[in-house]
């Protein structure tokens, strides 16, 4: 566990101007209420609080959002209470404690008939101060980063609630990163055989086919020098759970399987943008009916970027998506990046480089009606049986 004056020096990196008592504050207080309080892992308990914060400052937020996480648990878990915590840090941290409170304690059921009413209770939520739920993504984060301690029964729980909740609310808020692992880890729990299956086979792949990611990506770079296109590219194989929510949607095995790379290309301008698919396209075969331009129309949670799919290097599908750095930042870190935190929340700890453009509206219109995952898996892949049929009790955030 970090201590405080670690915790100081994080938010220090990105918010010179930090208040540095009040971080100390809040890092004494949460320490003292939760005196004595275990994990189940035999950890203090406040190695949690601790945790969270540390995860807030990757995102660069502001000092309330600190503090909130460090004192989340207090009101709901320990002899402290809204009074005290409004009387030593604020209203507003107060204000925010409360709402983490207040959405831990929201009961949500996963069935369909209730899905989208509960998604417009966390959104309503969000409308009044996405920070908190910054601080509970972030809170589940790492109680999943940490669910091995826990009884077999409630880790199946609490993978089922992040894949069917958090992970999309985090994808709802354009922090792809956050959703990605979120889901890698559900996945780890709800079926770990067919998820080691797969990364057995991108091991068996690379040893039959080498460093396909390397070539494709020099290829790439090729390509764009030719035509004059400063930029950086960056190639991955996709994530675990995104190869096997296709195999099942697709209803195929992993050897016909094809889009299984994706590459981004960063560059300087949006005209770039245009320019770098104008030079991939002239020089590899697009597949038809697979290019979005989410710049010129962005997702509604301020997501731009170009993708297109090609046949690429051996006549093998790759997905590229073109975006300039700031696009790039946007896409990873969402709201946290485009929303002026510090600026509107708080006026007295500014952070640099922060735009006064507001955060993105995210309409409860646009949410499904049904987002549940189904965990059946693949014919092809050999797994134990998924946890789906796990009887569940109301979710408690």
């Amino acid at each position: 566990m970090i201590d405080a004056d670690d915790l100081v020096a994080l938010v220090q990196n990105y918010n010179p101007k930090t208040d540095c008592d009040l971080i100390r504050r809040a890092y004494a207080y949460g320490q003292e209420m939760h005196e004595g309080q275990l994990r189940h892992s035999g950890e203090p308990y406040f190695t949690h609080p601790v945790a969270v914060a540390a995860i807030l400052t990757e995102q660069q937020l502001d000092d309330a959002t600190i503090v909130t996480a460090l004192l989340h648990d207090t009101i709901e878990d320990t002899r402290s209470t809204y009074s005290e915590v409004e009387s030593r840090f604020g209203t507003e941290i107060a204000e925010l404690v409360d709402g983490v409170t207040k959405l831990t304690n929201l009961q949500l059921s996963s069935t369909e008939t209730k899905q989208a009413e509960n998604f417009r209770k966390l959104f309503m939520a969000m409308s009044k101060d996405l920070r908190v739920i910054l601080v509970k993504l972030s809170d589940r984060l790492h109680n999943m980063r940490t669910i091995r301690s826990m009884k077999v029964e409630k880790q199946g729980q609490k993978a089922r609630e992040t894949m069917e909740i958090f992970a999309p609310l985090a994808g709802r808020m354009g922090m792809q990163w956050m959703r990605e692992e979120l889901e890698d880890l559900a996945f780890r729990v709800l079926n770990p055989e067919a998820r080691n299956s797969i990364i057995r086979r991108f091991i068996t792949l690379q040893r039959e086919t080498g460093d396909v990611i390397q070539k494709i990506t020099s290829d790439i770079e090729t390509e764009l020098d030719k035509a004059g296109i400063e930029a950086s590219v960056l190639g991955r194989a996709k994530k675990p759970y995104s190869i096997w929510r296709k195999m099942e949607e697709k209803e195929i095995g992993f050897s016909r399987l094809s889009d299984i790379y994706g590459f981004r290309i960063i560059v300087n301008t949006e005209a770039d943008c245009y320019a770098a698919l104008g030079a991939v396209h002239q020089r590899w075969r697009a597949v038809p009916g697979r290019f979005k331009d989410y710049i010129s129309q962005p997702k509604s949670n301020g997501y731009r970027s170009l993708h297109t799919t090609v046949s690429g290097r051996d006549g093998k599908r790759v997905e590229v998506q073109i975006r300039t750095q700031e696009m790039h930042d946007v896409a990873e870190a969402g709201v946290a990046h485009i929303g002026p935190i510090a600026t509107v929340f708080a006026q007295r700890t500014p952070l640099p480089s922060i735009r006064p453009s507001g955060f993105p509206t995210l309409p409860s219109a646009s949410i499904p009606k049904k987002t549940t995952t189904s965990f059946s898996k693949p014919s092809s892949l050999r797994c134990m049986p998924t946890r789906s049929s796990v009887s569940r009790p109301k979710v408690m955030l």
